[in-house]
């Protein structure tokens, strides 16, 4: 993918990184704004870093003047479609994806409906209903799926949450430990891919080399993303061919059935028959340098400064005009 070197003037006001939060990726959001700010001050880009996690006032009165906001935040209030619907109304340009595609993404049940009905493939899923007893979900859930199964939260990213459950007692457990809305979806092990899906301002697709996360239990767990757990990575993944097309295939039509905007990361367990299953859809994926974004789009060709000011140059869409 080309993307233009920076123009002169180009961006002529301070850009507004957005960044921190309140929910359990505030971590991840405050490394991102942080290296985002960083290479926009390495290209001349002006900006100021705001937390969300601050006052109202704050957050108001830090966008006041900004050119755009560029979200370098993730999880609960964030990624959800929240803060892209303050920033609508607000009437200020930002990056990634729109309200809906957001909102839909971050929701792990209903993104799937809406992939799987443009044809990407997934796996069987049950929503665990609120106020149900947990011997009652777990009666549910194996009935409908079977053991063993991945029991995880329906609204948070970076795999926080997620639990495999081998048998009743333990799928119990998992449960009554839940303080969130959970579902369980079919285990299948294999190993664990990331696609990342870059969009031109004219709509083409450009996507990127597929990343595998290799760790020892074969489950990309929260641990294993933050390094509490043994984890390598590779890009590109040493996979057939046939299922890295099939990968690069699915993640494009994931990303346009979603409505997603600019770029937007997508996982996939593939199996040991070499069948690819979409997990979920990242609308806001991590930013750092040693990200699966970075890494992938550094496969591809593309500094970590390029792909910063792709996805920069992508705010500039009025995306009320796609509803």
């Amino acid at each position: 993918m080309q993307i233009a070197p920076l123009a002169p003037q180009e961006f002529t006001r301070p850009i507004a990184v957005i960044t921190g939060g309140w929910s359990q990726e505030r971590d991840r959001s405050l490394l991102s704004g942080r290296t985002v700010a960083d290479a926009l001050t390495g290209m001349g880009i002006k900006s100021t870093v705001l937390d969300l996690d601050g006052s109202r006032e704050d957050l108001l009165g830090g966008l006041v003047g900004a050119e755009l906001a560029f979200l370098a935040i993730a999880g609960r209030g964030a990624e959800d479609g929240r803060l892209q619907g303050l920033l609508e109304t607000l009437g200020i340009p930002f990056t990634g994806s729109g309200v809906l595609a957001s909102a839909v993404g971050m929701h792990k049940q209903h993104a799937k409906q809406v992939v799987a009905a443009a044809g990407v493939r997934v796996l069987e899923g049950v929503l665990l209903g609120a106020g149900a007893s947990p011997e009652r979900e777990t009666a549910c859930i194996t009935s409908a799926l079977g053991l063993p199964v991945i029991v995880k939260s329906v609204a948070e990213g970076g795999s926080i949450g997620v639990e495999l459950a081998v048998s009743s007692e333990a799928l119990t457990d998992a449960v009554k430990a839940s303080g969130g809305l959970l579902m369980a979806e079919r285990f299948v092990a294999g190993r664990s891919v990331s696609v990342g899906v870059l969009e031109g301002r004219q709509g083409g697709l450009h996507v990127l080399p597929v990343l595998e996360a290799l760790t020892p239990d074969r489950i990309y767990s929260y641990a294993a993303k933050r390094g509490a757990t043994a984890c390598a990575y590779q890009c590109p993944a040493q996979l057939e061919a046939s299922v890295l097309d099939d990968l690069l295939y699915q993640a494009g039509a994931a990303h346009q059935a979603l409505g997603c905007w600019a770029y937007s990361r997508h996982d996939f367990i593939v199996d040991d028959a070499g069948q690819a299953w979409w997990l979920e859809v990242n609308t806001l994926p991590g930013l750092s340098r040693n990200g699966n974004l970075a890494r992938m789009a550094e496969a591809d060709g593309l500094t970590y400064e390029q792909l910063i000011l792709h996805i920069l140059r992508g705010a500039r869409v009025d995306r009320r005009a796609q509803a």
